[in-house]
Parts: C-alpha cells; structure tokens; sequence
C-alpha cells in the first residue's frame, strides 16, 4: 500500500506544480476579497506582530532549535500521512539541522513539505475547530492563530537558501513552479479559516476554482483577438 501511495503521489508531482503555477494569479487575486479591516484580521495581524517582536527578543539558538524541530516534525507528518514508519527524528547539538528517517522510498511530498506546509497553523486551527464546539470563537484565538502565522511565514523565509538540501532533491525547476503558489494557498487558506472556520476554507476553494476559470477564459480571449 505504501509504495502504491509513493507512486500515486510521484505521479501528480509535475501536474500539481504546474496547477500552482497557473493558480498564482488566482491566488494573488484573491486577497482583494478578504475583509481585511474587521476585528478578526486585525487581531489576527497583532498576533504575527507579537510574533516578531518575540522573535527578536529570543535566543538566536532556542529558535534555531525550535524551527529545526518544527522542519523535521513536518517531514515526520508527512511521512505518517503517506504510510511511511518514522523510525527516528534527531537535532543536531550545533544547531546545525536534523535528520528523520523513515522506512520506504519516500516521495517528493515529504521532501518538499515544510517548505509550505504550516504545521503549527494546523494544529492550532484543528485546537480552534475544537475549541468552538464547546466554546464561541473570539479574538484572542485569532491571535493565536496570528502568532503561528507569522511563525511559519518567518520559517520558509528562513529555510529556503542555497545549501538547503532538500530543495536539490524534488529539483530547483518544481521549486519555482510549486513553492510560490503552495505558500500563498496555505497562507490565503488560513485567512479564510480565520474569518470563517472551516466554512471559510471550503468557500475559499470554490472561489480559487472561480478565478483560475475567469483568468483562463480572459487569456484565451486574449490569444484570439490575435487571430
């Protein structure tokens, strides 16, 4: 089964990062639709400011260490999502990097995951999502949510350099034409979750599906008026 999936997954690497590549007008566009300006998004914003802000008063190797771990809990996830046995996960003492091993072959969505995917995020909007069920939302959650936004956004930034090795893996060539896309997805997924719960996110879906069908009937009018 778990060499099925690894194949499975491998098959629809290319398509995907082409999928990302033309969505990413979609994806710009749709941020003119977030109402930025109500209480939940500025709540939101004050927790990423919080975020940096404790940033910089951190210890540089505290810091190193916690995104080391986050990179490889990431890799972990999804290794276990894809039916792969982790059988270890270690950081080095210099705060060099980490290691995570697994049995099987792997695929590219282990490699590439914690270059887009926001695991922190995650977890804090399934904490939310259960949170809610006995409790009414409010703005401190949004804050919360906030910080591990600004967590993760200051993490790719971070880890995305020449020396990474696991970008040389999956190629520089998927990098481009993936990453940009997947990290506006992730980030304008978390937006809608924001203001709207999981709702949010499934409306935020249909409204990418909206755009990329608008964006492709504009170009093809546009490369027929050429003819």
């Amino acid at each position: 089964m778990r060499i099925l999936i690894d194949r499975f997954v491998e098959l629809w690497k290319w398509p995907i990062a082409i999928y990302m590549l033309v969505s990413l007008p979609a994806y710009v566009q749709s941020f003119y639709y977030f109402q930025l300006m109500t209480w939940k998004y500025i709540a939101l914003a004050g927790g990423i400011a919080v975020f940096f802000i404790s940033r910089n008063m951190s210890d540089a190797s505290v810091r190193s260490n916690i995104q080391i771990i986050a990179h490889e809990c990431t890799h972990a996830f999804f290794a276990l999502l894809t039916l792969h046995k982790v059988t270890k996960i270690r950081v080095e003492g210099d705060n060099s990097g980490g290691h995570m091993e697994f049995k099987g072959k792997g695929n590219w969505l282990i490699t590439i995951a914690p270059y887009f995917f926001p695991l922190f995020c995650f977890f804090c909007m399934i904490g939310i999502w259960v949170y809610t069920h006995f409790a009414p939302m409010n703005l401190f959650l949004n804050g919360i949510l906030g910080y591990f936004v600004g967590y993760h956004i200051d993490t790719v930034v971070s880890q995305i350099h020449e020396k990474q090795t696991d970008l040389p893996k999956v190629g520089y060539k998927f990098c481009i034409m993936f990453l940009p896309g997947a990290n506006l997805w992730m980030i304008g997924t978390i937006l809608a979750f924001n203001s709207r719960g999981w709702d949010g996110v499934f409306i935020y879906q249909h409204l990418i599906g909206m755009l990329n069908s608008h964006n492709y009937q504009t170009a093809v009018k546009y490369i027929s008026s050429f003819y």
